[in-house]
């Protein structure tokens, strides 16, 4: 049995992400996974709430709640959302995990005895009115690159530019709003990036069948003068990981604890420790899937993130994972993607404007969602959700011709015959033609699945409901029951295990809606379709069947338009 671990980025705590974050990470992994489960293999999905830094604590400031309490609030939040969008994670855990805080000392300690690591004294925004060392993000000024008013310290949202809170120009403090800020000396460990190039080098050199987008910001990092550079790897922060701690090989590091950065890819190593102690595995069954001296060297892992997290994935976290040597399980594969646009703009939090993940399981069911985003999903580029695409599309594809296919050919049978499997006649031609032609639709289908090309998964997927609708339209088996109905028994008893055939492909992208259709056929358990002939004769004549209800309600143009004003956020 084949082995496929897979990881999504880590969603961040400060609130609920929006329908860009969901389809950027989250949910083309729980596609994969659902996928690969079909095809028999042994899976193991981690996802985890990222818990630590800076926006976290300034959230629960705002919230007005201890930060521990706050991120537990937030997980449970998540992690309810998550479910409600029916992601299959084997475990969703938690950053501030113990797990992960015994691995993040364990990984920095063997980086520094690598000489990955050293301790360096550096100047510091310190603020009097705070009475503190201002992170990285409790400082905003004015970026020197581009002009930009909001610039945080450690990086420019404007133009990006990665940025150390000494560069901004008229700094300030984000906690007090406070300018009497000075600079002090203060230490903090550095991880030698830079020593790791041609490590690194090699390691991409050797992933020739990553995605363009993977590869190409890889490498401009790792070549761009500004990109690998040795890094600072602690801040002056009361929530995250200690950086001193018994068996530490350095000193005077109290009041410190690790970088966000640092700490939260190597969740995906303790995720995968908190779920085998939650399912009462022995100590170190983990390891199989995390370790190659323990069994891992025959795990394909695959990660999925949108493109903003691309240069921690490729460069930072493999430093960790490699500089450490030990011989952990690096990813094979890399799947990253562009952004989600929201009706010619940008989501916005704070503005309201967009669908966030809470609201869209409020007004519509998960699979509505599921199959728009991945069908759109922003591969090649960045993709824009509109509400005219998407009610085009949720009643084109999904109403009128799955959820169309499904109701009449069950109420027809159900009409003519019975709620169960008609007997009598045998497939003709137009039959085996059919059967001909979806056996190669499926193999294209599965060859798109195979190399994770989501949106061209979706189109053969679709393009195999519209065959069944178009040998439904020819046969019309409600004119050949008139003058043969035992034709039209053979045409009605194709139909119904047609029906069958798409359960079990569309079970990994609207996996709900595959569950009724199980449910009112009788199906047995959704075995992958490896061979199409026989799958359209799983449903024997006499097999019992309800007709289920209506699979898709189609959206209204009255509908479209009251959400298209209410998430449309706040005008300037």
């Amino acid at each position: 049995m084949a082995r496929t671990l897979i990881t999504s980025a880590l969603p961040y705590i400060n609130g609920i992400k929006h329908l860009g974050n969901l389809v950027g990470s989250q949910l083309p992994a729980d596609l994969y996974a659902r996928y690969r489960r079909a095809r028999g293999d042994e899976v193991l999905f981690l996802c985890a709430t990222d818990e630590h830094g800076t926006p976290a604590e300034i959230a629960a400031q705002k919230a007005g709640k201890p930060v521990a309490e706050y991120c537990a609030e937030l997980h449970d939040i998540q992690a309810e959302i998550a479910a409600g969008f029916r992601l299959s994670f084997d475990h969703f855990g938690r950053s501030s995990s113990a797990q992960n805080h015994k691995l993040t000392q364990h990984l920095a300690t063997r980086l520094y005895e690598a000489g990955l690591i050293e301790l360096v004294e550096e100047t510091q925004i310190y603020s009097e009115t705070d009475g503190r060392f201002l992170p990285d993000r409790y400082i905003e000024g004015t970026c020197p690159n581009c002009g930009y008013e909001s610039a945080r310290g450690d990086q420019c949202d404007n133009c990006t530019k990665q940025l150390d809170p000494t560069d901004l120009i008229n700094p300030r403090s984000t906690i007090s709003g406070a300018t009497d800020l000075e600079e002090r000396i203060t230490k903090h460990l550095y991880l030698k990036q830079s020593q790791m190039r041609d490590a690194l080098n090699d390691w991409i050199d050797n992933k020739a069948d990553w995605p363009v987008l993977t590869t190409s910001i890889a490498k401009k990092w790792l070549n761009d003068g500004d990109g690998l550079q040795d890094r600072g790897i602690t801040r002056d922060l009361n929530w995250g990981v200690p950086v001193q701690f018994d068996g530490a090989p350095w000193s005077g590091m109290d009041g410190k604890v690790f970088y966000v950065w640092f700490d939260a890819p190597i969740e995906y190593l303790a995720c995968g420790a908190e779920w085998a102690a939650k399912q009462g595995l022995e100590d170190g069954a983990w390891e199989r899937w995390w370790r190659t001296d323990k069994g891992a060297e025959d795990v394909r892992y695959v990660q999925f993130m949108g493109k903003d997290n691309v240069p921690f994935h490729t460069l930072s976290f493999p430093v960790t994972m490699l500089g450490s040597n030990e011989p952990w399980k690096m990813v094979d594969y890399i799947k990253s993607f562009n952004y989600l646009n929201y009706d010619g703009g940008q989501f916005s939090t704070s503005r309201g404007r967009g669908v966030f993940m809470d609201q869209a399981l409020s007004i519509l069911p998960a699979d509505y969602w599921r199959w728009w985003l991945l069908s759109h999903a922003p591969e090649s580029s960045d993709s824009e959700f509109t509400w005219e695409n998407f009610q085009q599309s949720v009643n084109k594809d999904l109403a009128d011709v799955l959820g169309n296919f499904v109701s009449r050919i069950t109420k027809f049978c159900r009409s003519k015959f019975s709620e169960a499997v008609p007997e009598g006649g045998a497939y003709g031609e137009q039959e085996q033609a059919l059967i001909a032609e979806l056996t190669e639709k499926v193999k294209e289908y599965q060859s798109h699945m195979d190399a994770i090309e989501v949106r061209k998964g979706a189109n053969a997927l679709r393009a195999i409901w519209v065959a069944g609708n178009e040998y439904l339209q020819s046969a019309a088996p409600w004119s050949t029951f008139k003058e043969d109905p035992e034709k039209a028994a053979a045409q009605v008893r194709l139909g119904l295990n047609l029906i069958g055939l798409y359960a079990r492909l569309s079970a990994p992208f609207i996996p709900d809606t595959a569950g009724k259709l199980q449910t009112a056929l009788a199906l047995p358990d959704l075995d992958w379709p490896e061979d199409v002939a026989a799958t359209l004769d799983v449903l024997k004549p006499g097999h019992s069947f309800t007709v289920p209800d209506n699979l898709f309600a189609k959206i209204a143009d009255e509908q479209r338009e009251e959400w298209q004003e209410k998430f449309a956020g706040k005008r300037d």
